[in-house]
This record gives structure tokens, C-alpha cells and sequence, in this order.
């Protein structure tokens, strides 16, 4: 059983962690926990699920009392709690800076130490009861307990304003990154917005505005000037322009007429449009990307697994040096001056939270996703950013990806007796049951210039041979039509022929007819693509292709790409990618993702394109590129680039900082205002540097 839920008045990174491996220990529970979505995700494998769901929401009572778990609501409702929490703690640390002013200004001593007592249970009276319920249920090294012993040890020793002051950061620090963390989950949830609550169904020419689980495939629901399309269909009735921008990440916009198909998420323009859906709620095209995208912000990273590990023997260590700073120098060097070294563990101790790692890496994925979403580039998770970050060869699907695909037919040969007309007829008929994009080219052709349709009651026994062609029975006749492999293998004999596009050999009861020859044009970006993916140092670049040598080298050498495979089976395709990833390398193969899913499945990333409303891409893909554009490929590496560099930034920045401040308050170089900036202000620094990996 799986189960979901939000987690309320969890404020710090590491306890989310920490929480999320304590309930891992139970028996049948996988929990995984997003602390900036709050999200925490169960998948229960017990003969009683209902009883173990009761032991973890038990577990988490008793790891922070605080915490409160809830049924999966609304980012709007979390917010305004937290809004109504973060306004009343604003109001607190107010009082406590204007009280500790106070404290520092009056002469009179009894007062003076009455005010640093008052304040200091004003700012820090709720870490203290925390740390105090929380070590009573066995959680002793939790952010409270650390946070709070440090700064009453120095209450104690009589540092009255730094014990105070620690607080008043820390309380900063919280409110400061829980507007940094709102302000990126504000972002995401503005993607998922764009998804129309509603539809205008209409029946029997009257309106009503019903719920989209109330929508049934051919019904007819009507879209205003300035609404989003709620559901995918066909426009009935009606032309208007479309703005795409919120799928694609285009402003332009596209103009739809009757036949023409739209997009849900899409926003109507100026005029009514009268659409027939053609697919219900949960199969449409915004609700599918909306679902990759909160599925998106919930993955984690090796870097984040990193985080995990790290953080289990991080925090101990530091607390076992703190512990030994306190008592072993004394020792040896006498009691006279164990208040000093005191003073030094307890600065240790504010050091020790490892918080500033374990939000800000998976907070940079998260803001990272959702800049990829703003330009029309779906990734499905933090892990394929980060192995989209490490590409170092890129392997492209030639036709519909690098070329238009749109197909012309330029020349019909024939031989012996037979005639153009019948070889194109013999031809469009063969390829009648086929989606390919050369099928559609002379079917076309043949309609154009006939003037028929297609009789499919003269087509019998028809084969689709993978990579080579079609075998069927058309006008009572034997009749093969594909490229030269399928015509050597069936041992007919023919003329084979060199030209630049595509051949197709039409057999007729068995004997070569004659030969149709299609050209297909290079994208306006293709270029442009290769120019980038070289500029960010990718030199190993390829053209797996299932077309003729000729017409594969041409392609290659107008887009200056040195590897290209052709005459290639779907087979082949995963042979070189998987020999790529063998010699060590990150592969990323480029296809439709229709015909390429051996090949998207097989490489380190698999990026479907121009997959806007095409389901198979967007379930197979690990990126998804909404907009049928190339130069979309080196624009997400760069991007994976980016957030990947802002990873490794927090990581090492944070740990140096740490070492470094570790160091120079165990030799008595600094006491605890350095302590506090080593973990509040570092912590902050991180998240505002992950919250770049928003910016294009």
C-alpha cells in the first residue's frame, strides 16, 4: 500500500533526514521524505497495513512531539500556516532584539541580569521544551538538543549576550530559509497551476460548468477567450490563436482551426473555440506533465544519498569532539581554565548541524526542475539532472529529430513494363497501415495525384518487417516494398541505386517494379544544436539512422558530425549506445520516442522530443523536450550543467566552512558568534545560492 501525506511545523533539513531513517528501520515501511515539498511519501509491504501506518505516525510522535502529520492538503493551506507561524516569530524576535538592547544599556546589574533571563526564555523557551520532550522519547543529537545545550551552557558561564544572540540568529536563520524554501515551492506549484479546474461541457446547446471527472471522450465543452483548454480534443467549431508557453516554453503563438487538435494547459485567445474531447482527466496531456513534475521535485540524487551518509557520522564525530574539547585540555592543563574550554565545546556544538547540506542540494534539483519546466524541458527527477549534467556523448535519431521528417517524393523510377502510376499505387497501399513518416509521404503523394483513397478490402496478409519494410498481397499480387535489405533477403533481383533521400523498392510478384525516392530537410535549429553541444566540450556526437548509407552521410556532413551509422535495425541503435556506456562514457540518446524506446531505455538519459501530447514519449523518456526543437538538447545540459555546479558548491562550500570554523574555535581562534555564522549563516548562504539554479 502506498500512502501520502504533508508534514506540518518540520523546520529543519536535518531532523526531516533524520526522521526519514528512523522510519525506515520499521518493518515493511520505505518512507522517503521531500523537506521542501514537505511531502512524505510511505510504501507499506505488511499483512496489516492500517496497524503499521498507526506505529509510524507513533514513530514520528515520538521523534519530535511538534510535528504534525496530515492528510495530503493543498500548498495554499500549509502556507498560510506558516505564514501565520512566521509573522508570529517576526513578532518575537523583535521583542527579544529590543529587549537585549535594553539589557546591555541599563547600569543597574539586577535588572539588567532579569532582562537576559526574560529574554532568553522569550527566544529560546520553545527549543528548550522541544529538546527536553524529544531527549524524553530517546532523540537526544536532534537541532533543539544541540542548538539549545549551547546556548544555556553559555547562559550558565555567564555569556549572556552571545547565549541570547545565538537564538535570535538561529530564529533569523529558520524564517530566512523558510521564505527562501516557500519562495521556490511558490514556483513549482505556479507550473502546476496552469492545469483548468474546470470545463464548459455543453449539452444540447446549453452550458454548464462541471468538474473534469464529469467530462467523457466525445463530449463537447466549450472555450472562452482567456481560459485555460481543461481537457485535450478536437476544435469542432471555431479559430483562434493559442498561447502554448506554459508546454512549450514558447511565446509563440499557434492558430488552431476546425480538424486541428489542442493541447490541455494551453490558454484560448481571442475567440470561442467548441472542442470534442478526446481524452479523458487522467490520460490528458496536463495532467500527465503535472504529475512527472511533483513526481520530479520527490527524487533523489546520488549527491543527496551522499548527504545521507555523510550527515550519519558528521554530526556524532563533532559532538564526540565537542565533548573531548571540554574535558580532556582541563585535564592537563588544569581546572583553572575549564570555563574556556567549556566555552569552546559549546561552540562546537552550534557548528554540529549539517542542515545547510541537506536542504540546500536537494532545494537546488528542486529549483533546477522547475526552471527545465519554464522552458518547455521536463526532467523527471533529481537523478537524471545529475546524470544530464555528466553527459559526454550525445547520439541522435536522424529523422524527426535532426530532420523535419516531412517527406517529399522527388522521383519515381520503374522498370521493365511497369508503369509510375502503378508502382505509386502499389506503394501507397502497402504502406496504408503504416504511422511512418515516409508512409504518410506517399500515401499523400498517391492521393494528390489520383485523386483516390486507399480500398483496404484489396490488402491482405500484410507484414511490417522491422527496419526493412512491409510484405502483403495487394490486387491479388505478391508485393514487397521497403529499402534494399528487404529485397536482398526475399532474393529478388534488382538494380541497387545511389541517391541523396530515401529509396523505396516496390517488388511485384516478385520482380523489382521500379523505385520511389523520398528527400526529408534539416530542422532550422539542427545546426545551431551540434554548434552548442561542441561548445560545452561534448565531442563524441553520432547519427544512428535506420535510412541508407548516402542518405545518412549527406545529413552528417551538412551538420559537420563525424559519427554516423546507418542502415541500422532498432537493435543496432542499442548495440553502439550500449558499447558507448561499456567504454565508460554518459550517453544520452535524442529520439521521437515512439519508435526509440529500446534506445531511450537503454542510454543514461533518454530524451524524448517534441513529445507535446505523444503518451508513449512521455512514459518512456527520462526528459522530456515539449518543443519539437534540438537546440532544446544543449540548452538542458547546460542547464544540468548549472545546477549541478550549484550542488558541488553548497557541498564543499558548506563542508569547508565547517572544517574550517571547527578548526579555529578547537585552538581557541574564535568563540560562537563564528560557531552561529558556520551553521545559521551558511546554511542561508546555500540556500540562496541553490535558489540561482531558478534563473535561466
Amino acid at each position: 500500500m502506498q500512502y501520502k501525506f504533508k508534514l506540518l511545523k518540520i523546520h529543519c533539513a536535518g531532523c526531516a533526514l533524520a526522521l526519514e531513517q528512523n522510519l525506515n528501520t520499521i518493518e515493511g515501511v520505505h518512507a522517503e521524505i521531500a523537506f521542501v515539498t514537505k511531502v512524505l511519501k510511505l510504501e507499506i509491504s505488511t499483512e496489516n497495513p492500517a496497524e503499521t501506518l498507526t506505529e509510524v505516525k507513533m514513530a514520528i510522535e515520538n521523534f519530535d512531539h511538534s510535528i504534525e502529520i496530515v492528510d495530503y492538503v493543498s500548498d495554499e493551506d500549509i502556507a498560510k500556516k506558516e505564514k501565520k507561524e512566521r509573522d508570529f516569530n517576526i513578532i518575537k524576535i523583535s521583542i527579544s532584539i529590543a529587549l537585549l538592547l535594553l539589557a546591555v544599556l541599563v547600569p543597574a546589574k539586577w535588572f539588567k541580569i532579569t532582562l537576559f533571563v526574560l529574554d532568553y526564555l522569550l527566544v529560546s523557551h520553545k527549543v528548550l521544551i522541544k529538546a527536553a520532550k524529544n531527549i524524553s522519547h530517546g532523540k537526544v543529537f536532534d537541532e533543539n538538543f544541540l542548538m539549545g545545550i549551547a546556548s544555556l551552557g553559555a547562559f550558565v558561564i555567564g555569556e549572556y549576550v552571545e547565549a541570547i544572540s545565538v537564538m535570535i540568529l538561529f530564529s533569523i536563520g529558520e524564517i530566512l530559509e523558510d521564505l527562501a524554501v516557500s519562495k521556490s515551492r511558490k514556483t513549482i506549484k505556479s507550473l502546476l497551476e496552469i492545469k483548468q479546474p474546470y470545463a464548459n461541457l455543453v449539452v444540447d446547446d446549453e452550458e454548464q460548468k462541471v468538474e473534469l471527472s464529469e467530462v467523457s471522450v466525445g463530449d463537447l465543452i466549450r472555450i472562452k477567450p482567456g481560459e485555460k483548454i481543461p481537457l485535450d480534443g478536437e476544435v469542432v467549431d471555431g479559430t483562434s490563436n493559442l498561447n502554448m508557453s506554459a508546454l512549450t516554453g514558447e511565446t509563440k503563438e499557434k492558430i488552431v482551426t476546425v480538424g486541428d487538435e489542442v493541447l490541455s494547459g494551453s490558454i484560448n485567445g481571442a475567440s470561442v473555440l467548441l472542442v470534442k474531447v478526446t481524452k479523458l482527466e487522467a490520460e490528458s496531456t496536463i495532467t500527465k506533465i503535472v504529475e512527472m513534475v511533483e513526481k520530479a521535485t520527490e527524487t533523489k540524487a546520488k549527491s543527496e544519498k551522499f548527504i545521507s551518509k555523510f550527515s550519519k557520522w558528521y554530526t556524532p564525530t563533532v559532538i564526540v569532539l565537542a565533548v573531548l574539547i571540554m574535558f580532556i585540555p582541563p585535564i592537563f592543563s588544569g581546572y583553572s581554565n575549564f570555563l574556556t574550554y567549556v566555552y569552546r565545546g559549546l561552540s562546537f556544538l552550534v557548528v554540529s548541524c549539517p542542515c545547510a547540506l541537506v536542504i540546500s542540494v536537494p532545494l537546488a534539483y528542486f529549483a533546477g526542475i522547475g526552471s527545465f519546466a519554464r522552458i518547455g524541458v521536463l526532467v523527471k527527477g533529481a537523478s537524471f539532472v545529475e546524470e544530464l549534467a555528466k553527459v559526454d556523448a550525445v547520439v541522435f535519431d536522424k529523422t524527426g529529430t535532426l530532420t523535419k521528417g516531412d517527406f517529399e517524393v522527388t522521383e519515381i523510377n520503374v522498370f521493365g513494363s511497369h508503369t509510375k502510376e502503378e508502382v505509386l499505387e502499389t506503394a501507397a497501399y502497402a504502406e496504408s497501415f503504416s504511422n511512418h513518416r515516409i508512409s504518410n509521404a506517399i500515401i499523400n503523394e498517391y492521393k494528390e495525384k489520383t485523386g483516390k483513397d486507399i480500398n483496404s478490402a484489396w490488402i491482405n496478409d500484410y507484414t511490417e518487417i522491422a527496419g526493412k519494410g512491409i510484405s502483403a498481397n495487394i490486387f491479388m499480387q505478391d508485393v514487397l516494398v521497403g529499402n534494399a535489405k528487404l529485397l536482398k533477403e526475399k532474393e529478388i533481383l534488382f538494380f541497387e541505386v545511389s541517391r541523396t533521400g530515401s529509396v523505396i523498392y516496390v517488388a511485384i510478384a516478385g520482380e523489382c517494379a521500379g523505385f520511389i525516392v523520398l528527400e526529408d530537410t534539416i530542422k532550422k535549429d539542427a545546426v545551431q544544436t551540434i554548434r552548442g553541444l561542441k561548445g560545452l566540450g561534448i565531442k563524441d556526437i553520432s547519427v544512428c539512422t535506420g535510412d541508407e548509407e548516402n542518405v545518412a552521410k549527406n545529413i552528417c556532413e551538412k551538420l559537420a558530425i563525424k559519427n554516423c551509422y546507418s542502415n541500422l535495425l532498432p537493435e543496432d541503435k542499442v548495440l553502439i549506445i550500449t558499447d558507448k556506456v561499456q567504454e565508460g562514457k554518459t550517453v544520452a540518446f535524442v529520439g521521437d520516442g515512439i519508435n526509440d524506446a529500446p534506445s531511450i531505455a537503454n542510454a543514461n538519459v533518454g530524451l524524448a522530443m517534441g513529445a507535446l501530447g505523444s503518451d508513449v514519449a512521455i512514459e518512456t523518456a527520462d526528459v522530456v523536450l515539449m518543443k519539437d526543437e534540438p537546440s532544446k538538447v544543449p540548452q538542458a545540459i547546460k542547464k544540468a550543467k548549472k545546477v549541478h555546479k550549484i550542488v558541488l558548491q553548497n557541498i564543499i562550500g558548506s563542508i569547508l566552512v565547517k572544517v574550517a570554523t571547527l578548526a579555529l574555535i578547537g585552538f581557541g581562534f574564535s568563540g560562537m558568534w563564528l560557531a552561529v555564522f558556520a551553521d545559521v549563516g551558511v546554511n542561508l548562504i546555500a540556500v540562496l545560492n541553490s535558489l540561482r539554479a531558478m534563473l535561466k
